[in-house]
């Protein structure tokens, strides 16, 4: 008698696919030149987090996925749209895109995230009396997971740059500038601004290279590749443990760099993180 093999039905039993919502439409931020006027911005730290949109009911990433928050975390936020960060503080960037990136939330991992928002993007107000509305808003809600970005009015240049170079000896990423003027635009302009005493860049790794002398037995560098089909080797800001467990081929990773050379090659440049950020 013929026989068949038993075939039994696939079960899922891992989480779900993240939701899909609207990707938000964001305000992105064009680089500071030295033509611009602090005096017409406010300023505040550049966070070393993960965009979030708050849409009066979810928290969206900037390619439109909802993050998992429990919902004790977000209970207390109100109706209207919100701009702002998910953070866990200076250099947590790793531990919290692992956090918020779970379909599943992990509560007690949420405990410590807060969400730093800095603007009001349904407002037709200028920058500056938005930053007052804010502030009343704040005053209404209870909840410990909201918090408002703090922003500083500057004279000039020299301030500006007293202020990078103590945000950045604390461990901050750098500066955000936003004219106090401008209404909130869902597009990349000069109202925005970001300020870094390094630049930064996104490249795929292509090959891992072996280490010599104290690294011997780990990688050594990377081989990697820019959007644009530039290569080049990055060999420095790995940790020992990154070394014994490099990103593998084909991880899309940020390194920072300071310039490019006469053959446009990032000048120092060094390795950051790997990219996990939701889409």
């Amino acid at each position: 008698m013929k026989t068949f093999p038993l075939v039994l039905p696939l079960l899922w039993l891992g989480p779900s696919l993240p939701a899909l919502a609207e990707a938000p439409p964001l305000q992105l931020a064009a680089e500071y030149a030295p033509h611009h006027n602090p005096a017409d911005y406010l300023v505040s730290e550049k966070l070393d987090g993960v965009r979030a949109w708050w849409n009066g009911r979810q928290l969206v990433s900037r390619g439109g996925h909802v993050f998992a928050a429990p919902d004790w975390f977000v209970a207390g936020f109100p109706a209207t749209p919100l701009d702002g960060e998910l953070w866990l503080g200076r250099g947590r960037f790793a531990e919290l895109s692992a956090v918020v990136r779970r379909f599943e939330p992990v509560e007690e991992e949420w405990r410590d995230v807060r969400f730093m928002v800095f603007d009001l993007p349904a407002s037709e107000l200028p920058f500056s009396a938005r930053v007052t509305a804010l502030q009343r808003l704040a005053a209404t809600l209870n909840t410990p997971y909201l918090r408002l970005v703090k922003h500083h009015s500057l004279t000039d240049a020299a301030a500006l740059a007293a202020l990078l170079d103590k945000v950045e000896s604390e461990g901050g990423e750098g500066l955000m500038l936003r004219h106090r003027q401008s209404r909130y635009a869902p597009e990349r302009n000069q109202d925005l601004l970001k300020l870094k005493g390094f630049q930064d860049a996104e490249a795929t790794v292509l090959a891992q290279l072996p280490g010599q002398g104290r690294f011997k037995g780990m990688m050594g560098s990377l081989l990697v590749e820019t959007p644009d089909g530039r290569r080049f080797k990055l060999g420095t800001g790995f940790s020992d443990e990154q070394r014994r467990q490099p990103p593998a081929p084909g991880t899309r990773i940020t390194y920072r760099y300071r310039g490019e050379t006469a053959t446009g090659l990032p000048r120092f440049a060094s390795f950051w993180r790997v990219r996990r950020e939701l889409p």
